[in-house]
């Protein structure tokens, strides 16, 4: 493979849009709905670098594009890709990459409920 497939398959962002695509065609606002923590342009932009490294395939139908995976340019690491997709512990691995790399304030986890001093009387 080229250098340009393995930077692209790098990012977790443009891992999780590989795995949208995988099995089925979908719109660039169908894949922006999925990965509601960034924006439509992030989303654009990542797409681009998959299209222009050859993984994705984009088809303009109207006022939409719509994109699939080419699996067969991924050569092997199709294979490696889709066992890691249905690998729990690689989920959470991605699910704590994509918070990482998330822009903006961090989430706040709810701090834990303080239960009520008791007063002596």
């Amino acid at each position: 493979m080229e250098s340009a497939v393995f930077e692209a398959i790098a990012s977790p962002r443009r891992r999780e849009i590989l795995r949208l695509v995988w099995d089925q065609e979908q719109t660039a606002g169908a894949i922006h709905r999925a990965m509601p923590d960034v924006t439509f342009g992030a989303v654009s932009l990542q797409l681009r670098s998959l299209v222009e490294a050859g993984l994705v395939e984009a088809r303009a139908e109207r006022r939409n594009r719509f994109y699939r995976a080419r699996q067969e340019a991924l050569g092997p690491a199709a294979e490696i890709l889709e066992r890691m997709w249905d690998d729990a512990l690689w989920k959470l691995k991605l699910a704590a990459e994509l918070e990482e790399t998330r822009r903006g304030p961090k989430r706040r986890h709810p701090s834990p409920r303080k239960s009520p001093k008791k007063t002596d009387r």
